[in-house]
């Protein structure tokens, strides 16, 4: 064997020992994160407090603000976000002057499969936390190869982070037992900063065509409502159009989050600050079973489903209903049914695209998207709730959401 030869042999054995070596060290077998299934009542109602305790829209420009959140309320954030970007599971834990995150997300590449599990821990400091140290499985990764390794994870995704918007906002962040307090200045023009950072160009565009579309519709009919069925349906014809040149999945997204704002009298400007510049559909009252509350039960859950939060979808639909039992329009199992008819919808146009498209342009109407439930229960204030169901979770109480499951599992589309 020749010298060159014998030394390529070589570089190629060292190659594929590194290579084998790498692969060891940062792919484990199992999940460093289990899966979890435990989203409570109290954690959403908790987030939604906090949520609307700073909404942007009402702090004051240039005033200095602190908010403390628990580590349950970023876990479920961060779950939310990552598992519906990345299928990642996550998991946080604080303790003063220190944060450790931990995340795990499924990987395979040809015959071999395992587990990516990525272990973080962040120190307090003046300002911004420092990235102590990281890992993947037992691989040590640099610190400085965070931030590019962030902005290519962002691009591949289609966002465009503006990480300078990080340190322009947010002050001092200070680790405690299990929570973290943030101090931050929101400015005038830091909402449509970050807005304009999570909706890639490719984004406004898709939500640009089923604006242009929900306005051709809302123009036609001469009254004030209309059946929700005379928008999905043309809603999911546009998306099988476009679905055979783009991702059907995310076709499927825009036609359900561009309906779900306009049922729940919000515009697309909202999310994505261009869309404040395009025609606004005339507004209309738009109904499922004779009821105008039902598309927003609906339509919420559909998108919340998308978004890859099944349980938070239920945590989220039982606690508006919980709210309502104790002071508001009462306890209404009729708006469960919506919202799971809503789930059901959602994961059909997440998981199975084109097989819903298909389904859809079959023809749709009311029954097909949600089946009689005039005879369940609503209306229950808290009284009358504990005096026929007990609590949430009751033997009753699931009895009803069996029923309810049985009946959607009678219609075809969701078979």
């Amino acid at each position: 064997m020749k010298p060159w030869t014998r030394w390529a042999a070589g570089g190629l054995m060292a190659l594929m020992l590194a290579t084998a070596t790498l692969f060891a060290l940062a792919v484990d077998r199992q999940p460093a994160v289990p899966e979890r299934n435990d989203i409570s009542l109290e954690d959403v109602n908790h987030a939604l407090a906090v949520a609307r305790s700073h909404d942007p829209r009402r702090s004051v420009p240039g005033r200095l603000t602190r908010i403390t959140v628990t580590e349950r309320d970023i876990e479920l954030l961060l779950n939310h976000a990552a598992h519906r970007l990345l299928g990642l599971r996550v998991a946080l834990h604080m303790q003063p002057q220190q944060a450790r995150l931990a995340a795990s997300l499924p990987w395979r590449w040809g015959p071999l499969a395992g587990w990516l599990n990525l272990q973080a821990e962040w120190q307090q400091a003046p300002g911004l936390p420092r990235l102590a140290q990281w890992r993947l499985g037992r691989l040590p990764l640099p610190t400085a190869l965070a931030r590019p390794l962030v902005q290519a994870a962002a691009a591949r995704l289609g966002a465009v982070p503006d990480l300078a918007l990080i340190p322009d906002v947010v002050q001092q962040v200070q680790f405690a037992d299990q929570r973290m307090a943030v101090d931050y200045i929101w400015q005038s023009d830091t909402s449509q900063r970050v807005l304009a950072a999570l909706t890639p160009p490719a984004e406004e565009q898709r939500l640009r065509a089923y604006n242009t579309r929900l306005v051709e519709l809302a123009a036609r009919g001469p009254g004030w409502a209309v059946p929700m069925s005379a928008l999905l349906g043309p809603m999911f014809e546009l998306a099988r159009q476009r679905s055979l040149t783009n991702d059907a999945v995310l076709e499927n997204r825009a036609a359900v989050l561009t309906l779900a704002l306009y049922v729940n009298g919000r515009r697309l400007g909202s999310v994505v600050p261009a869309a404040r510049t395009w025609p606004q559909p005339r507004r209309l009252q738009v109904q499922l079973a004779g009821r105008g509350d039902f598309p927003q039960h609906f339509l919420v859950s559909a998108f919340l489903a998308m978004e890859g939060t099944n349980p938070l979808t239920h945590a989220i639909g039982l606690a508006k209903e919980v709210a309502d039992a104790h002071g508001g329009s009462g306890f209404s199992f009729t708006d469960l049914a919506a919202n799971r008819a809503g789930l059901r919808f959602g994961q059909l146009a997440a998981n199975q695209p084109t097989l819903l498209q298909d389904r859809m342009a079959r023809g749709v109407s009311e029954s097909t998207l949600l089946p009689p439930v005039a005879d369940l229960p609503e209306f229950l204030k808290q009284a009358d709730f504990e005096a026929s169901f007990g609590q949430v979770g009751s033997p009753p109480y699931q009895r009803v959401l069996a029923d309810i499951e049985a009946r959607l599992d009678s219609l075809p589309l969701y078979r």
